[in-house]
């Protein structure tokens, strides 16, 4: 019986160690930007299983060729796993993709790629990448709560919509409101340094994404 039982210790102890080292593998891979540049196939679905339920998005690479392809390969490598819904703001949009590893998101801070044309409305359920101005997107998207119409103009330009579980993105914890100047007291230089270890303390009721894989 004790040889047993070393023996499931054993294999437990293996399982964990081969966990840690796909874990470190993928971390390893998400901090290289430039091996990660796939393109996109002309149209695919990506599904997001998080914290209230799935989503799926049906990507249209012609509506924003590169925002597809950097989302594409976003949710390949699965860069979003365990990413927070950060910024929720009820009747306008629900904001993602900074990295919960300080080391994966301080990777990406400068792999900007160039605006696509806005060919799409920003419609509900519509999904667009954040910028900072011009040519700065990098890995935060939104999807839109309602008609952002006022956004077109602005140079955000849909890639995909959300075609299956919108509800469960309507269901998104938005408590906390506008964090920028908010009651939150939210610190984005806190969250880029800490990563998720701040956001558990700072706003532990965001929602999350679970994992997010290409659909087949």
């Amino acid at each position: 019986m004790r040889l047993r039982l070393v023996g499931i210790a054993s294999g437990i102890v293996l399982a964990a160690a081969l966990a840690f080292a796909g874990q470190a593998e993928k971390i390893a891979r998400l901090r290289n930007p430039a091996g990660l540049t796939e393109q996109a196939p002309p149209r695919f679905k990506a599904s997001f299983d998080t914290s209230q339920g799935t989503f799926v998005v049906d990507v249209h690479r012609d509506w924003a060729p590169l925002g597809a392809d950097r989302f594409y390969n976003l949710v390949k490598s699965g860069y979003f796993d365990d990413v927070r819904f950060f910024r929720v703001i009820p009747g306008f949009m629900a904001q993602f993709g900074i990295h919960g590893n300080p080391g994966v998101s301080a990777a990406w801070t400068s792999a900007r790629i160039q605006d696509d044309p806005v060919k799409q409305s920003n419609k509900r359920g519509f999904v667009v990448f954040a910028t900072a101005g011009p040519n700065t997107r990098t890995t935060q998207l939104f999807i839109n709560f309602g008609d952002n119409a006022s956004l077109d103009k602005q140079g955000f330009a849909p890639f995909g919509e959300v075609t299956s579980g919108m509800d469960v993105v309507d269901k998104l914890y938005s408590g906390y409101g506008e964090i920028y100047g908010g009651k939150a007291n939210f610190e984005l230089g806190r969250f880029m340094s800490d990563g998720n270890a701040y956001l558990s303390k700072a706003l532990p009721k965001l929602d999350y994404i679970k994992t997010a894989t290409i659909a087949k």
